[in-house]
């Protein structure tokens, strides 16, 4: 019997991930030695006081049930956390819901508040999580052009009004994965301005919050006055404490939508292992000293890669945050064309900017999950590779 998968389903791509990682299985099987700057995936240990948490706990018999939901602490340490890193104050009880990772909480969102039919306003370029969780929901995402020449913001006031009287849910992300933007307080005030004018939920994205490098600080989207009153922030253990294989996060905000999407969460998950929960408090208590460590490595990996890269010729702007370089590629190539030959010549694998929407194409991104002397050498031979082209 042959089995049709829904028409949802059938919309969507394979991810771009699992190409490049066919493709990479090719390059090591032919002996070429590979250097990864594709997935997003930290190379760095989590605090040691985490680790020591998963230990002590995970020799507890009695831990080993299912949690249901949230430990009862947890939501008090995140509330905490947010209040003494951003300004903003959250009532535990009901402005805090613990999630199975931030991804996992975005691909249920929009399930959990749009219906049939309705539109999702998402970057583009974005994470591709955002488009996908609206399609999978039977919604209509709208892309929002993310260009150079706007700092990567979008232009609110270019949304026609016929789909602005559709929209239901605006998705962003700053700091931003792929383009590593950041998004300033001004801007997060006409936000609010206009989701309030339009009723448009706004889900903000706020995984990159910490990996932030000059001296700058991101600024949470719910400290603009306002925010919480059409808004929700996503925020995640994965890139600040280097705990993405744990898979736990949570979302912040409006109490209505925390309430909903806790409620589909009560039909489709068990809650999290409790050793893990309190991994996750004991890094929520590690203070400044972790978190300042943590963005001097990826500063000086930025760095190290953005100045190997010119001194081959190739200039690439260095990113505000994250651990993502947002590269613009050299003219005459697709992004996807060039990054599979580099991946063929050189070994280093790269991710195609078309791979998270349309305005991506024209850019690489590249990851800086690697030590420095990896980067130099990945930025050495993809110098090599243009000088012969």
């Amino acid at each position: 019997m042959r089995i049709q998968p829904s028409k949802n389903i059938q919309q969507l791509p394979l991810g771009v991930f699992n190409q490049l990682l066919r493709a990479k299985r090719r390059v090591m099987e032919s002996g070429k030695p590979v250097i990864d700057l594709s997935v997003g995936s930290p190379d760095l240990p989590p605090p040691r006081e985490v680790m020591e948490e998963i230990r002590k706990w995970s020799m507890d018999g009695s831990k080993y049930g299912y949690t249901l939901e949230a430990i009862p602490s947890f939501n008090g340490k995140v509330a905490a956390f947010y209040e003494e890193r951003y300004g903003v104050r959250l009532n535990p009880r009901d402005e805090v819901l613990q999630l199975i990772g931030s991804q996992d909480g975005l691909a249920h969102l929009a399930m959990t508040v749009i219906d049939p039919g309705d539109v999702v306003l998402v970057p583009d370029p974005g994470y591709p999580i955002y488009e996908a969780s609206v399609r999978i929901a039977g919604g209509v995402p709208y892309p929002m052009p993310l260009e150079e020449e706007n700092g990567f913001l979008p232009r609110l006031e270019a949304i026609p009004e016929a789909v602005l009287g559709r929209a239901k849910m605006m998705l962003l992300n700053y700091p931003g994965n792929p383009v590593t933007a950041m998004a300033d307080r001004a801007f997060f005030e006409e936000l609010v301005r206009f989701a309030k004018k339009h009723e448009i939920l706004i889900a903000h994205d706020f995984t990159y919050s910490e990996l932030v490098f000059d001296g700058r600080r991101a600024v949470s989207f719910l400290s603009v006055p306002g925010a919480k009153e059409v808004g929700v922030e996503f925020n995640s253990f994965s890139k600040t404490f280097n705990m993405a294989g744990c898979r736990i996060g949570y979302v912040v905000g409006h109490p209505e939508v925390l309430q909903a999407l806790g409620r589909l969460m009560s039909h489709t998950q068990y809650g999290i292992f409790y050793p893990i929960q309190k991994a996750a408090e004991a890094a929520l208590d590690t203070g400044d000293a972790f978190i300042r460590r943590q963005v001097e490595t990826y500063q000086a990996r930025r760095d190290a890669l953005v100045e190997r890269l010119a001194a081959g010729g190739w200039e690439v702007a260095k990113p505000p945050a994250t651990m993502y370089v947002w590269a613009k590629i050299p003219e005459g190539w697709s992004s996807e064309s060039f990054v599979f030959r580099v991946l063929e010549e050189t070994g280093v694998v790269l991710t195609p900017g078309r791979a998270f929407g349309e305005k991506g194409e024209g850019y690489v991104r590249i990851t800086l999950v690697q030590p420095e002397d990896r980067l130099k050498e990945a930025a050495d031979r993809i110098g090599r590779f243009l000088e012969g082209r």
